[in-house]
């Protein structure tokens, strides 16, 4: 005898497992993020996004030795001065420390003649330097000469540390979203914008640089000479290393 299935209607717990099972398959829709209601977008590059603004960038010299910059900070002048050359905008400014004792600002002062000395060596003229002064904190700490420029750089456009959200279990609404925090993601995005060494690589490429005319050529007659044209590196019992690429 045929087994028949059973006519009769299914309990009313079966059809609540149904009902469950149904919403929680709904759940892995791709487009539920856009169905919660989140107070700020989930895309880490639209919550935090990259942005130039002006910013300034400064160096501060402490007095040592009788008028002259010892080698570390003639090293960080000479980079200092760099920068400005290349990015900086408008002047340059030189603060001297004031109301330390009389032996820490004769040094400022005489560190501050070495600075400007520098700065005439490396092509800046006189009417780029604006010289003013600041208040010493302390008169028994060490004041420094302060130099810095306005220049352009990049930041995030947000503040890091702000917590819109509580993390924890006051807002079962906000817990059950299963979103990302708002501050995830800002302080990376703000480290990856300070080691940018040119803001403006943010906004656009760079120019294609000049071909190496030789090297190309080089590279198209092994070709069709059907020879590797990939490069070959050897060291000779000098310890120098020459490319045989000529050949």
């Amino acid at each position: 005898m045929a087994f028949q299935p059973s006519n009769t209607s299914r309990s009313p717990l079966a059809l609540a497992v149904l009902v469950l099972l149904t919403g929680s398959l709904a759940a892995c829709k791709s487009d539920r993020v856009d169905q919660t209601g989140s107070i700020y977008p989930h895309d880490v590059r639209v919550r935090h996004p990259f942005v130039l603004a002006e910013g300034t960038t400064k160096l501060d010299i402490f007095p040592s030795g009788p008028g002259h910059l010892d080698p570390r900070q003639a090293a960080d002048l000479d980079a200092f001065l760099l920068e400005y050359r290349r990015y900086g905008r408008g002047s340059l400014a030189i603060d001297m420390p004031r109301g330390a004792s009389s032996a820490a600002t004769a040094a400022a002062e005489r560190t501050g003649a070495a600075v400007r000395r520098a700065a005439a060596e490396n092509g800046l003229p006189n009417g780029v330097i604006v010289v003013a002064s600041y208040a010493a904190a302390d008169p028994g700490l060490a004041s420094p000469v302060r130099l810095s420029f306005q220049q352009m750089e990049a930041k995030v456009a947000s503040a890091c540390g702000l917590w819109p959200q509580d993390l924890g279990v006051s807002s079962p609404v906000s817990n059950l979203r299963n979103e990302p925090s708002w501050n995830l993601g800002c302080a990376t995005r703000s480290n990856i914008a300070a080691q940018i060494a040119d803001p403006v690589d943010l906004v656009r490429g760079r120019p294609e640089g000049r071909i190496d005319t030789v090297r190309r050529t080089q590279v198209i007659d092994k070709l069709r000479q059907g020879n590797d044209p990939s490069t070959k590196w050897n060291q000779d019992g000098k310890n120098e290393v020459k490319s045989n690429v000529s050949q």
